[in-house]
C-alpha cells in the first residue's frame, strides 16, 4: 500500500529526485500527446502487463507511470508541481494524507464508473468525488518466523509487547514524516494510547532500540530479515509492513508451504485506504477519466491483490486463493476519524520527529 507525503526538507528533496518509469514502453516524462495518459504514483504501484495492455488496446491510450518514492514523497511532489502537474492521475494518496491533497486543491472532481460497487466506508469524499477509493489494507508489524523459532522466542502480538526487553533492537519502522506506513504506525499508537499518552509510548519504544528509515522499500527489502527480496541480508526480524505482506513471501514457491515464512502481529494494525484522483490542470483530462474508470474496473481490481498485495476497493472483486490463505485477517484494526487526522496530523508529526529522530 503497494505504499505511502509529509512536507519536510528531507521529503521535498527526495521528492524532487522522482524516478520515472514507463509501465508499458517508453521512458518517464510528461504526456507528449493526447493519446498518452500519465499516472503519477508511489514506488509500490504495479499492474500485470496484460491488464494494462488490455486497457491500452480498448481505450487507445498509452499508459505512462511516474513513480516518486514512498506515497508521502509522491504526494509532496504533486503538491509542489500542482501548477504544472507531471501527470493526469495521482494514485496512492491515502486516508492519512488525504486532507493534505484536498486542501492543496490537487484534484478535479470526477465520479468514476463502478463507484457504486465500493462500500460506503471507503468513500471518504463521496459528496464531492475529488478522489476515488481504489484499495485498502492494514499496516501492521510483520515478523520473521525463522528468527523467533531459532531464538525460542514468541513473536510480539501487541504494541505493549514491542516495549519488552526481549524485543530490544529488533524493530525497524518507517519515518512518520516521509512515509505513509510510517505515519499509519504512528497514528495506530495514537489510537491505541490516546492523544495525550502516545508520546510516552514512543519514548519507551525509542529506548527499546527501534530503528527508523525513510520508507517501506528500505525497511522491508533492506532491513527486514524475513524479506525474500532482501535475501536475508537484513538483521531486523520485526518490520512495519502490511497484513497482506506474507503472501508476497509465498508467491511462486513450489510446493506451497503450510504457512508463510513471515507473520503478522494483528494487535498492531491500522486501516489505510488508497485513492486515485484526476489532477487539476491535467494535460489529458479525458484520458485521465478513462484511466480512473479502468483503475476501478473489475479487471484491474482483481489484479490488485497479487500485484500490490492490498485489498481491492470493489466488493465484487474476487480475491485469489494465495491472498486469502496466507494473508492475515484483521478483525479490529485501529482507526482514527479523518477529521481527527486532518486537525492533528502536522502537529503529531512534529512531535514524533522531535521525540524519535533527535
Amino acid at each position: 500500500m503497494s505504499t505511502t507525503s509529509r512536507i519536510t526538507a528531507t521529503a521535498v528533496a527526495a521528492a524532487v529526485g522522482m524516478t520515472a518509469l514507463a509501465a508499458c514502453g517508453g521512458t518517464g516524462g510528461e504526456s507528449t500527446d493526447a493519446r498518452t495518459v500519465t499516472l503519477v504514483s508511489h514506488d509500490s504501484f504495479n499492474a500485470s502487463r496484460s491488464v494494462l495492455a488490455a486497457f491500452e488496446k480498448e481505450s487507445g491510450y498509452k499508459v505512462k507511470v511516474l513513480k516518486g518514492g514512498d506515497a508521502g514523497k509522491a504526494v509532496n511532489q504533486a503538491i509542489l508541481t500542482k501548477d504544472n502537474p507531471q501527470g493526469d492521475v495521482l494514485f496512492g494518496i491515502d486516508n492519512t494524507l488525504l486532507s493534505r491533497g484536498l486542501d492543496a486543491g490537487l484534484f478535479t472532481p470526477y465520479k468514476a464508473k463502478g463507484l457504486d460497487d465500493v462500500p460506503e466506508a471507503l468513500r471518504l469524499d463521496q459528496d464531492r468525488h475529488r478522489v476515488t477509493p481504489l484499495d485498502y489494507g492494514d499496516t501492521c508489524v510483520n515478523y520473521d518466523r525463522a528468527y523467533f523459532t531459532r531464538h525460542h522466542l514468541a513473536p510480539p502480538k501487541t504494541f505493549d509487547d514491542l516495549l519488552k526487553p526481549q524485543y530490544k533492537g529488533l524493530l525497524v519502522t518507517e519515518n512518520a514524516a516521509t512515509s505513509s506506513p510510517g505515519l499509519a504506525f504512528q497514528l495506530a499508537t495514537v489510537a491505541a494510547y490516546g492523544k495525550d499518552h502516545w508520546p510516552d509510548y514512543w519514548k519507551k519504544l525509542k529506548a527499546n532500540g527501534v530503528e527508523v528509515v525513510d520508507g517501506w522499500e528500505q525497511a522491508y527489502n533492506e532491513r527486514f530479515s524475513g524479506s525474500a527480496a532482501g535475501r536475508g541480508k537484513g538483521d531486523k526480524p520485526l518490520v512495519v509492513s502490511y497484513a497482506s505482506s506474507p503472501p508476497v513471501e509465498v508467491l511462486g514457491k513450489k510446493p506451497a508451504p503450510e504457512e508463510a515464512p513471515t507473520g503478522v502481529a494483528t494487535g498492531t494494525c491500522f486501516r489505510q485506504i488508497e485513492f486515485g484522483g484526476l489532477l487539476r490542470g491535467a494535460k489529458n483530462e479525458k484520458g485521465g477519466k478513462a484511466l480512473l474508470d479502468f483503475l476501478l474496473s473489475r479487471r484491474f481490481q482483481e489484479d490488485v491483490p497479487l500485484q500490490m498485495f492490498v485489498n481491492p476497493a470493489r466488493r465484487d472483486a474476487k480475491l485469489p486463493e494465495l491472498f486469502t490463505r496466507y494473508g492475515a485477517t484483521v478483525d479490529k484494526p485501529m482507526t482514527l476519524a479523518p477529521e481527527t487526522i486532518t486537525k492533528n496530523r502536522e502537529r503529531w508529526i512534529k512531535q514524533w520527529s522531535s521525540l524519535v529522530l533527535k
